[in-house]
């Protein structure tokens, strides 16, 4: 039986990772075929594992998964990571956000300006960005330092910051980020193998953000059920 809300305020507890099980039980196939993904992409190739892992410390920043956050934190401090590349790898995970952000403020910037004809998402349209800068030009100087210092060298290599931020664009779903950090992450040695090997980790994590809520649903639906019962 689930977490009885009834008793607890709690969404998310350590324990409640143990109904992985019964997620695999109930679709026995569908979780076979993602665990064998799963453990397809962190495989150590042209990327170590501990870099897949680390790439999935950041991605789980950004979909906000508790247990995700746990789990792949806790992998990567047993691969000997520390707290200092967590961190940078977060900052990372941070600045790629934000510039997702800034980046669409181009898309507003159009509309506004009534210049939106029927595309709407033209690679053209980052051009407009430094007409955008202009309306706050201190507020983006101080975003464009973070990234700066975000993205460099430290505990973390800047190439392996690079690919964490391709990643996190991907996960963003930005095209102008997937397009910018893909070329710098070229630009810094990156290969090919490595940009796809990053982005099924990326993949999986996404996934994983998504299967490993399936706990809060069983919680969900147990107390519903009981609820349905005792009335």
């Amino acid at each position: 039986m689930g977490m009885n809300l009834k008793n607890s305020n709690s969404l998310y507890e350590r324990s409640n990772l143990r109904r992985v099980a019964e997620l695999q039980e109930i679709a026995p196939q569908g979780s076979k075929a993602f665990f064998q993904f799963m453990g397809e992409a962190f495989a150590e190739k042209a990327i170590t594992s501990r870099t897949k892992e680390l790439i999935a410390v950041a991605v789980t920043h950004v979909t906000g998964c508790p247990y995700c956050i746990d789990v792949h934190t806790g992998k990567f401090k047993k691969l000997e990571g520390s707290i200092e590349e967590v961190v940078e790898a977060i900052l990372v995970a941070g600045a790629v956000n934000a510039e997702t952000v800034l980046f669409h403020s181009v898309n507003a910037w159009n509309t506004m300006q009534d210049l939106v004809t029927n595309e709407l998402y033209a690679a053209s349209n980052a051009s407009k960005l430094p007409q955008v800068k202009e309306t706050r030009p201190e507020t983006f100087a101080a975003f464009e330092q973070f990234q700066s210092t975000a993205m460099a060298d430290g505990a973390i290599d800047a190439k392996t910051k690079g690919l964490i931020a391709v990643v996190i664009a991907h996960v963003n779903g930005c095209a102008y980020s997937i397009d910018n950090h893909t070329r710098k992450f070229k630009e810094l040695g990156g290969t090919a193998e490595e940009l796809m090997e990053g982005l099924l980790v990326g993949g999986v994590a996404n996934a994983g953000y998504v299967l490993t809520h399936g706990i809060n649903a069983l919680n969900a639906f147990d107390y519903q059920s009981d609820a349905v019962a005792q009335n």
